[in-house]
């Protein structure tokens, strides 16, 4: 991802904004030139929030929880912040406007047009992540992908090849409606997923939590033989887990998540 600070008036449509493409522009040159074939982007204001923290996973771990009746989804964003990252601590005292879905999308229209040609020139993928918590609305801005039927007006925008999804397994899963299943089969079939997130969880919206690998809703076997069907040749990454209880909770989390991959993977063939 571009870190806030350095696009925050791509987002917000601010005075900054020509100068920030262009230097987005330099940061795809530069990693076009080293090699690097993918860069993976979040097109949302109030970006990932309103999580929670409970000992709710398997065995009591530590797993984070998305529970709309305990907090305000409507609190505004303050001054200063986007993709609930500060990127100025002086900003005045207020809060961003409210920002609707048509005025969000104009925006990721103009990114994309500006930023696909130079993509393409120097064979960087561009991957958008689906809107995680999945909610039409959240602290009075308007989210892009929060169904799946939303996240594939993506290719809508642009029949660019290097216009992609970086396809997060457990959001999608988290959404009211829509088949995974279906969806990373068709849209890998047409090489349209630049690296997906392989997670799970438990629930949807407006209520879930992350899972362990192995014990949430999705079948990740499944996930690894439609793959396999379709000849991916991506990238799969854990993303996030479970906290387990010891020294290193978050390393040992991530450790079970890769363990898991590389065995069903070994067992699979791939």
């Amino acid at each position: 991802n571009f870190d806030p600070a350095h696009w925050y008036d791509v987002l917000l449509d601010g005075p900054k904004k020509e100068k920030q493409l262009e230097n987005l522009k330099r940061t795809i040159q530069a990693i076009g030139k080293v090699g690097i074939p993918i860069l993976g982007y979040y097109f949302s204001l109030a970006g990932v929030w309103g999580w929670t923290s409970k000992s709710t996973g398997r065995g009591k771990a530590k797993s984070i929880e998305f529970d709309a009746s305990l907090i305000n989804i409507n609190q505004p964003i303050p001054n200063g912040m986007v993709w609930n990252m500060v990127y100025n601590q002086s900003a005045s005292i207020a809060h961003v406007p409210s920002v609707s879905r048509s005025e969000i999308w104009e925006r990721l229209k103009y990114f994309l047009d500006n930023m696909l040609p130079i993509a393409e020139e120097c064979g960087v993928k561009l991957a958008a992540h689906p809107d995680d918590p999945p909610i039409p609305s959240m602290r009075r801005t308007a989210r892009l992908f929060h169904s799946i039927s939303d996240y594939e007006e993506l290719l809508t925008l642009s029949n660019n090849s290097y216009n992609n999804f970086e396809l997060c397994l457990g959001t999608l899963q988290e959404m009211k409606h829509g088949d995974v299943y279906h969806f990373l089969d068709q849209y890998t079939l047409q090489d349209k997923v630049a690296y997906i997130h392989f997670r799970n969880v438990i629930g949807k919206v407006p209520h879930y939590r992350e899972a362990f690998v192995d014990e949430g809703d999705l079948d990740m076997v499944k996930v690894l033989q439609i793959l396999k069907k379709n000849n991916y040749a991506g990238v799969i990454i854990p993303d996030h887990t479970p906290e387990m209880s010891c020294n290193a909770p978050w390393h040992a989390g991530m450790s079970f998540a890769l363990g898991y991959m590389k065995g069903a993977m070994q067992a699979l063939d791939i």
